[in-house]
């Protein structure tokens, strides 16, 4: 270190020592400790004891003095009456000692500090924010002439550890941790942590690839729903549409399809349902049959869940489809309606071309917000997969497909059909996606008779509500209820573990519906206070009123 950087730490310490209202110029400072031989405490107290560089403090106010070390500004320097105030040589000579002598007598040891009763008065007016440290520490070896006054002062002192006085700040309160994001690249480990199963290659490859140069053919003429948010109108960020099957073979199902397609995204008006293409009719086909089969390994459904037997199959009726183009296309975190679906619903999710992530999120229930954090599963989705969200996945789950940065060109392993190769198609080639970064994903639905759209409720604003599920867990209904419907409740509990995530059987169970307006998707954003919880028996659901 060189000279000059020496002299300016001298003077740096110097000035901290001073307790007089103004710091003297650096020369006054230089003088001093020249005079000292540079002695940085020997200078502050020739400083502090000068005449001239002292000044009188504005009034009303008082301004506590620092001293020279940090035993000065733990104990202040109070004078009980007839005391004498500390040597500040004796003081300094005993600095590294762990004791000081008070009244000649009394060891204090410099791991506690006296509280006076006058400081404690003070904390009291709200001066300090903890106990006051009070300072009867004197120098001196004899009392003052006023020694009953003196006995009577140090009955009123009493000694505190330090460590009471200098507490630390209170610790701050102790969240969950946050859990990192999980990939379940495999479909062992997508059935092992959520309520789904993923099956790989479900379509013959030709018919893969015809289903999806079909649906990019298609969605030229989708649209992007929109639908009132926070008193403004959003629009989705891809393209969708909603398909109907047999549509043409009765004529009642069509005004109800019709009805069910007009409020199926959003609850805000959509146009007429599409008929399902001949290549859609042939992918159903084998997805109903894998779809009934999963259904079956699970065992025990759940009370409202559609029982899907020979008789009652799971039979897809409609499917909503979705186009996106490019990594940036997406859709936010969200449950699928169940207003059409019931309760516990099954949906099938097919996806075709170029791969993407969906992702899933637990709704953490309002007594568990405590405990921990929501986990998230990313699953990679690829060409010709299905993805089965069995019951209870939208009751638990939310879902989305988040944008990225990059995304794999896709490349079909079939050429177009020869109907989109025609020279007068050439105009419809221009206006379809590019199939190497575009993806296609048609979600077969089963919508079921007994939740038919003149069954749904009206609210107040007279469109149909929207069927919601307790998420947050924050109503139950009697499990006595719940068992009624099954022909023995207990083996039932005895058999509700499955692989399908860490759900419990009874959380599900014993969860509540209700009905509730949402006019205000597409009302200029007003709506109703209509709500009604689902009563299944009262309103005719299930089976046996069909």
């Amino acid at each position: 270190m060189s000279e000059a950087q020496d002299t300016d730490i001298l003077i740096a310490l110097l000035s901290s020592l001073l307790d007089i209202p103004i710091t003297p110029t650096q020369d006054v400072l230089l003088s001093a400790l020249a005079d000292a031989d540079g002695d940085v405490e020997k200078a502050a107290e020739f400083l502090n004891s000068s005449k001239s560089n002292s000044r009188p403090n504005p009034v009303g106010k008082k301004k506590r003095k620092r001293g020279g070390n940090l035993n000065s500004w733990i104990v202040s320097k109070k004078k009980a009456p007839g005391s004498h105030e500390i040597d500040e040589k004796e003081d300094h000579s005993e600095r590294g000692s762990n004791s000081k002598k008070v009244n000649g007598n009394t060891e204090v040891s410099s791991l506690s500090v006296w509280i006076s009763s006058e400081d404690e008065e003070e904390d009291e007016r709200g001066v300090l924010g903890g106990p006051s440290v009070a300072s009867e520490v004197e120098g001196g070896t004899g009392y003052s002439s006023t020694e009953k006054g003196m006995e009577k002062k140090e009955e009123k002192t009493k000694k505190a550890p330090l460590f009471m006085v200098l507490k630390p700040p209170p610790a701050s309160p102790k969240w969950p941790p946050k859990l990192l994001p999980r990939t379940l690249a495999t479909p062992a480990l997508v059935s092992q942590y959520t309520p789904c199963t993923m099956h790989t290659s479900i379509l013959p490859p030709e018919l893969a690839c015809q289903l999806f140069y079909a649906m990019l053919k298609e969605a030229t003429d989708w649209s992007r729903n929109k639908w009132w948010l926070f008193d403004r109108v959003v629009e989705s960020p891809h393209k969708t549409s909603f398909y109907a099957r047999n549509l043409e073979r009765d004529l009642e199902q069509e005004d109800d399809m019709r009805e069910a397609a007009k409020y199926w995204y959003n609850g805000r008006p959509t146009a007429p349902p599409r008929t399902f293409l001949p290549e859609m009719e042939a992918a159903c086909e084998i997805i109903e049959r894998i779809v009934n089969d999963e259904i079956r390994k699970r065992g025990t459904l759940y009370p409202l869940e559609w029982p899907s037997t020979e008789e009652h199959p799971w039979q897809a009726n409609v499917a909503a489809a979705n186009c996106y183009t490019g990594s940036k296309e997406t859709v936010g975190f969200h449950s699928d309606q169940l207003t059409y679906l019931g309760p516990c619903p099954t949906i099938a999710s097919l996806s075709l071309g170029t791969s993407r992530i969906f992702r899933l999120r637990e709704v953490i229930p309002q007594s568990e917000r405590d405990e921990r954090n929501a986990q998230t599963f990313n699953i990679p989705v690829v060409h010709n997969s299905l993805l089965i969200m069995h019951a209870s996945c939208q009751e638990r789950f939310k879902h989305c497909v988040p944008p990225q940065q990059t995304i794999d060109a896709f490349k079909p392993l079939y050429p177009p059909p020869l109907y989109l190769t025609k020279q007068e198609d050439e105009e419809e080639q221009a206006k379809m996606m590019p199939h190497e970064i575009s993806r296609i994903n048609i979600t077969f639905r089963f919508y079921r008779p007994d939740f038919a759209p003149k069954s749904i409720p009206r609210c107040h604003c007279g469109v149909p509500t929207i069927l919601r599920p307790d998420m947050k867990r924050l109503r139950r209904k009697e499990e006595r209820s719940m068992g009624d419907r099954c022909d023995d409740s207990k083996s039932i509990r005895e058999t509700t573990t499955h692989s399908f995530g860490t759900s419990n059987w009874d959380e599900i169970a014993t969860m509540q519906y209700f009905w509730m307006c949402y006019a205000g998707a597409q009302n200029d954003g007003k709506g109703c206070s209509f709500f009604q919880v689902l009563d299944y028996e009262k309103e005719g659901r299930g089976t046996q009123n069909i």
